[in-house]
């Protein structure tokens, strides 16, 4: 079959053309991104870094600037964490595994499975008048640890469930089929082949999962978790401010200087989340060589 040069030339100049041209877009828009971040970041740490000391850590949340602290909501925060983090484990990999592993092919699973993703996109603050009607109204729990943890908790659960999802189907074939010809039951062949090859995605998934929960605010808002607290909670059944309360409440103050003590705020949440996803990335380097 006869190849015309000229046009094949011309076709793949053409070509490289536009890969260039959409290379340079590409290209500039993750420039204007990082350039946008990096001014963020500069910000943030031109003005907290002056406010951040051993007495910002240690003091309790104060009308003049010099003296707040952000104690309460650091440790409300891990309050919060130590709800979110036992309850959307539990529930998002238990319905990850009889998803992927004991509910039937057909439709209706199907159809459960598509709404799970759709939730993972569903704004924040719609989890927060979830939490706001279920937890804090019918329940009355009130503008308690338990229901700010318990609805964080809906607001990362399909963020898990797909995720754990995705580590489990990931697993290879020839290890179950392994199993199973050795003798092991459904349950033994989760428990000791598919859960451990899986674990690498699925608390990857889950700390990234985890770390949004710390940093949102929408649905602490709605629920109605406090912004100025000095004293520690005694238990999940206490109230209790968030890191992200405790800044919202800063940036709304007309004084100058708490702008200042809010950058300081957002450096030790930054901290929070760096430190979660250095964990993450730590874990998944380490088990992930195993199979």
């Amino acid at each position: 079959m006869y190849v015309d040069r000229e046009q094949v030339q011309q076709r793949m100049h053409g070509r490289l053309l536009k890969n260039s041209i959409l290379r340079f877009i590409f290209f500039c828009a993750t420039i204007f991104g990082l350039a946008v971040l990096g001014m963020l970041l500069y910000r943030v740490l031109t003005q907290g870094l002056g406010w951040l000391d051993a007495g910002f850590l240690q003091n309790f949340a104060s009308r003049r600037p010099e003296d707040a602290g952000i104690k309460a909501a650091l440790v409300g925060s891990l309050w919060l964490m130590a709800v979110i983090a036992p309850v959307a484990l539990i529930l998002g990999v238990g319905t990850a595994l009889y998803l992927e592993e004991y509910a039937k092919k057909n439709k209706f699973n199907d159809f459960i499975k598509l709404n799970i993703s759709n939730l993972a996109g569903v704004p924040s603050i719609v989890f927060g008048l979830l939490g706001l009607t279920i937890f804090v109204r019918e329940l009355s729990l009130g503008r308690s640890i338990l229901a700010a943890g318990l609805t964080m908790s809906l607001l990362i659960l399909p963020v898990i469930v797909v995720a754990a999802q995705e580590a489990i189907r990931s697993v290879p074939t020839h290890l179950r089929e392994a199993s199973f010809g050795m003798g092991a039951t459904k349950w033994q062949t989760i428990y000791r082949v598919v859960l451990p090859a899986a674990i690498p995605g699925i608390l990857t998934g889950s700390i990234l999962a985890l770390s949004r929960a710390v940093g949102e605010t929408a649905p602490l808002v709605v629920v109605g978790l406090p912004t100025f607290i000095a004293f520690l909670p005694a238990g999940v059944l206490d109230t209790a401010t968030a890191l992200p309360m405790q800044i919202y409440n800063w940036t709304s103050r007309p004084q100058a200087d708490f702008q200042s003590v809010a950058a300081a705020g957002i450096i030790v949440l930054l901290v929070f989340l760096i430190v979660m996803n250095s964990i993450a990335v730590f874990i998944r380097n380490k088990f992930q060589k195993r199979y």
